[in-house]
């Protein structure tokens, strides 16, 4: 369960980060209340699965997901350039992810 709970919680990141740049610095009401409840519940997720699993593997999970997604977000409509060095980097991060579940 707490897997589960980690892998949505790095989604959730995702989501979080992105409304953070379309809030334009607070400025816009929407992506703003998006923001902080996906903040909010990214975190308490990450609580959630601290408790089960080892701190520095539940962190670099989490922080893995957010940014792969957050990356291919931006890239699919953000206008953040696609390159096949790129696509192969943030494939390296989801091998290292993976890598650390099945060392879990």
């Amino acid at each position: 369960m707490a897997w589960i709970v980690l892998i949505v919680s790095g989604m959730l990141e995702a989501v979080w980060a992105t409304a953070l740049g379309k809030s334009e610095g607070f400025s816009r009401l929407g992506p703003s209340i998006i923001f902080a409840v996906a903040l909010i519940a990214s975190m308490a997720g990450l609580a959630f699965a601290m408790r089960e699993l080892p701190t520095a593997t539940s962190y670099a999970v989490w922080v893995g997901i957010g940014a792969v997604l957050t990356t291919a977000y931006a890239m699919a409509f953000g206008g953040e350039p696609i390159s096949l060095v790129r696509v192969l980097l943030l494939l390296g991060i989801v091998g290292c992810v993976v890598g650390l579940k099945v060392l879990h």
